[in-house]
């Protein structure tokens, strides 16, 4: 059974080998490894790390099946709380949820949950296990708005509940950031987005692209013409922002969200694909979060020398512990306490390099994080010709502001109450569209929600018309 205490290693490609490819990073367990892992859990009479799960994932019930060598039972566990598990097995921040509020933690390393979910998401997919159980049809209709993390986990659990559900998506591939915006080293779109996107088409529910709501349809018409009982708004948050410094509209200068889109949606990194992208020999990426990662490592990836630049310390650094520590491996350079204050353009208007002051930390601000302040006369010049901007994203204002009576926040985010229920009857809200730039979980967490608030809309809606359905 091995050491009980000590977490079992996961195999991942060396940092010389993956800074050249696009293949994914952490190969993972095999059979043998999982179940060694698997038999380290201690199936905890009040299971803490499914508290840290925001879809709710019966985790000792899962890893339980695991330590029996029944992968498909541990697949159907998943199923029951979440249509993703593939995708959240490699892209969680597992380290601040499910394992983070492992017992084991403290002493030997938290079980290792995210790997033990990886490996049996790809074991069932691999193995063709059918994981479709849905109730049967009710004759009622939902839209779902993005095929994000939220519009997917809402969908998936109103195709079990018997809803006919049809996802209406503005891109031409489904996905949202899942196939746009996190990198193919860190989720492969083929093999894993697609796959996913499939099981939630096998529980019955309809994808239809290139729908931008707000100019193709609008939320009324889906519901007045179309007879849509209720609507999902999980349109994700793919507004940029930008710091509003001297030279930023130089060529060479991207946000995070277009970079990596170009190189994911549009196959920028292989060289049968036309995609026009510039990299550059030098690039600094300002910021400190999980895209900010990601663009480095694309950047990386595709021969430049690549720069984070962000204005707290390592100890304040966002991102995922684990993809700092990937990063680092490969190469990419930290130059922390430090913040841009102009970007610096040739007579061409391209970018040759940006100005920038070395910060110290002060007293905690509102974030309870410590305030940097700006060490006078420390401005320095980093020399660089791209520039890519990871400052977090606001939601799309197409949609609030063509849907009356939908109420918004100072930064454009659709307001809710706890259940996804926006200031419009019958119209659901969650996700980035909601919070502002978060995590894959916490959208399909709100998803999860808004599913189970339309169920129970929908069918007091049907008792109080005299429908009644199971």
């Amino acid at each position: 059974m091995g050491n009980k205490m000590a977490r079992t290693p996961v195999k991942e490609q060396p940092a010389s080998e993956r800074i050249e490819n696009f293949k994914e990073v952490c190969i993972g367990y095999n059979m043998e490894e999982a179940v060694v892992e698997a038999n380290r859990c201690l199936s905890c009479k009040k299971p803490k790390c499914v508290e840290g799960c925001p879809v709710g994932v019966n985790i000792p019930g899962f890893i339980a099946k695991l330590k029996e060598e029944d992968v498909e039972g541990a697949a159907k566990v998943i199923a029951e709380s979440s249509s993703l598990p593939a995708v959240c097995g490699r892209v969680c921040p597992q380290e601040n949820q499910c394992e983070g509020k492992c017992v084991f933690g403290r002493k030997a390393g938290a079980i290792a949950i995210g790997k033990l979910e990886k490996f049996v998401a790809d074991w069932s997919r691999e193995n063709n296990i059918d994981l479709t159980d849905t109730k049967p049809k009710n004759g009622k209709k939902v839209a779902v708005i993005g095929s994000g993390p939220a519009g997917l986990a809402c969908a998936g659990d109103l195709a079990k509940f018997g809803y006919d559900v049809t996802i209406f998506e503005a891109m031409h591939e489904p996905g949202g950031v899942l196939t746009y915006g996190i990198p193919e080293f860190r989720l492969p779109k083929k093999e894993i987005v697609q796959a996913e996107i499939e099981n939630i088409k096998k529980l019955g529910v309809t994808i239809e692209t290139n729908v931008i709501v707000g100019k193709t349809v609008t939320i009324d018409e889906l519901v007045n013409e179309e007879k849509f009982e209720a609507v999902f708004i999980g349109s994700g948050a793919g507004l940029p922002k930008f710091m509003g410094i001297k030279g930023e509209n130089a060529n060479g200068v991207f946000s995070a969200n277009e970079f990596l889109t170009r190189v994911n949606l549009m196959k920028a990194y292989r060289e049968d694909y036309a995609t026009p992208i510039r990299v550059g020999k030098n690039v600094a990426v300002v910021g400190g979060g999980n895209v900010a990662m990601d663009a480095a490592r694309t950047a990386l990836r595709l021969g430049a020398k690549a720069h984070i630049v962000y204005r707290r310390s390592d100890a304040e650094l966002p991102a995922r512990a684990e993809e700092v520590h990937h990063a680092k491996e490969e190469g990419v350079i930290f130059d922390t306490l430090t913040n841009p204050t102009e970007i610096l353009v040739d007579e061409n208007g391209n970018v040759k390099g940006m100005m920038c002051v070395k910060m110290e930390l002060g007293e905690p601000d509102a974030s309870g994080r410590r305030k940097p302040i700006v060490i006078e006369g420390s401005e320095f010049e980093l020399k660089v010709d791209t520039v890519i901007m990871s400052l977090g994203t606001n939601p799309n204002p197409l949609i609030t502001s063509t849907t009356d009576g939908l109420d918004t926040n100072n930064r454009k985010c659709i307001v809710t109450n706890e259940a996804g229920l926006t200031s419009k009857k019958g119209i659901y809200a969650g996700g980035d569209a909601v919070t502002g730039a978060a995590t894959v979980i916490s959208a399909m967490g709100a998803g999860k929600s808004a599913a189970k608030a339309i169920d129970e809309y929908i069918r007091e809606k049907g008792y109080s018309t005299g429908i009644q359905y199971a």
